[in-house]
C-alpha cells in the first residue's frame, strides 16, 4: 500500500492542493511556518480552512448492522477543516442525514461565532499530554511526515509547535478525558448520549446496547476489520496508520527521565492555574 509523502519544508496543503485559490495560497505563505505547520492566531495549523461549522450528534443503530463495520470512522464522521471545508467554502451537506456528526482538530477559540452561538453540541476529548505526544509521534513517523527523533519532537511539542498546538491552549475547554472513558466506558457513553440529547431508552438498556457499542468501537474489533486493514483515505493515508493501541501510561516505554521532567514542567506551567492534572 502506498504511503503519503510530503516535503516538510512547505505548508502541507501547498504541496498537494492545486485547487486552492491564489488568495488562499498567498495567505498561507504569509503565515509563520515550521515543519510544514502554519501559525494562525497562536495555533499551529497543518491546513487551509474556511468558514467552519462543528456539531456532535449521535445515532442509535443496531451494532450488527452498523456502517462502522464496513466503513472507516473518518468516512462516517468527516473532518470539517481537513475534508469538508478544505476545498469548498460551501460544501454540500445534504448527503448527511440528520442528526449530523462531524469532527475537527481545531481548538474551540478558533471556531467561528456562528458555531459558538448555535444550538449544536460540541464535545471536546483530551488525553494525557505524555500519551498524546507519543501517539502523535508514532502517527507522523508511520506516514513519513517527520524525521525528528523522539527527543527533538518533544522539544517542539513543549514549545507548542505541534499540529493544532500549543497543546495546553487547545485543552482549556475539556468535556471528556480519554483515560476516564477508557476506564469506565459505559458510564461515559451514557453521559455523552444524555448530553447529546439522545439518551439510551429502556429497551436499549434491556438489550445491553451500551456494552454492544463498547465492543463495536473497541480497538481489537475496529483494527481487525478488513476496511481498516486494507483501506486508504481520500487524502491517501492508509487506514492502518490511524490505529495505535493507546494504552494508558504507555509513554513510560518511550521517555527518558529528562524527557519526563521537561514535559512535567510544561504541564505544571500551563495547567496549574485551571487545576487540570495529568
Amino acid at each position: 500500500m502506498s504511503t503519503l509523502q510530503h516535503d516538510a519544508s512547505r505548508p502541507y496543503n501547498l504541496q498537494e492542493d492545486d485547487e486552492l485559490t491564489q488568495e488562499c495560497k498567498d495567505f498561507i505563505s504569509s503565515l509563520p511556518t515550521e515543519d510544514s505547520l502554519c501559525q494562525y492566531n497562536g495555533f499551529w495549523i497543518p491546513t487551509c480552512w474556511h468558514y467552519l461549522v462543528e456539531g456532535y450528534l449521535v445515532h442509535h443503530i443496531d451494532c450488527q448492522e452498523h456502517p462502522l463495520l464496513t466503513n472507516n470512522s473518518h468516512v462516517l464522521v468527516p473532518n470539517l477543516d481537513l475534508i469538508l471545508y478544505n476545498k469548498n467554502e460551501v460544501p454540500n451537506l445534504t448527503a448527511f442525514t440528520s442528526l449530523r456528526l462531524f469532527s475537527t482538530h481545531l481548538p474551540y477559540v478558533l471556531l467561528p461565532t456562528s458555531v459558538k452561538d448555535s444550538s449544536c453540541k460540541i464535545v471536546y476529548l483530551c488525553r494525557n499530554p505524555k500519551d498524546t505526544f507519543v501517539s502523535l509521534w508514532h502517527f507522523q513517523t508511520k506516514l513519513n511526515w517527520t524525521t525528528d527523533s523522539l527527543e527533538k519532537a518533544l522539544d517542539k511539542f513543549c514549545k507548542g509547535v505541534s499540529s493544532f498546538g500549543p497543546y495546553w491552549d487547545n485543552v482549556v475547554d475539556t468535556f471528556l478525558r480519554y483515560e476516564e472513558m477508557k476506564k469506565q466506558p459505559s458510564t461515559h457513553f451514557r453521559r455523552l448520549a444524555k448530553f447529546l440529547g439522545c439518551p439510551f431508552s429502556p429497551e436499549e438498556d434491556a438489550k445491553d446496547a451500551v456494552n454492544d457499542i463498547s465492543r463495536l468501537c473497541s480497538f481489537d474489533n475496529l483494527s481487525n476489520l478488513e476496511v481498516n486493514k486494507s483501506g486508504v483515505s481520500s487524502r491517501g493515508v492508509n487506514y492502518t496508520a490511524f490505529f495505535c493501541r493507546g494504552e494508558i501510561g504507555g509513554w513510560v516505554n518511550y521517555f527518558t527521565p529528562q524527557m519526563v521532567e521537561k514535559l512535567y514542567r510544561m504541564i505544571e506551567e500551563n495547567f496549574h492555574s485551571i487545576g487540570l492534572k495529568f
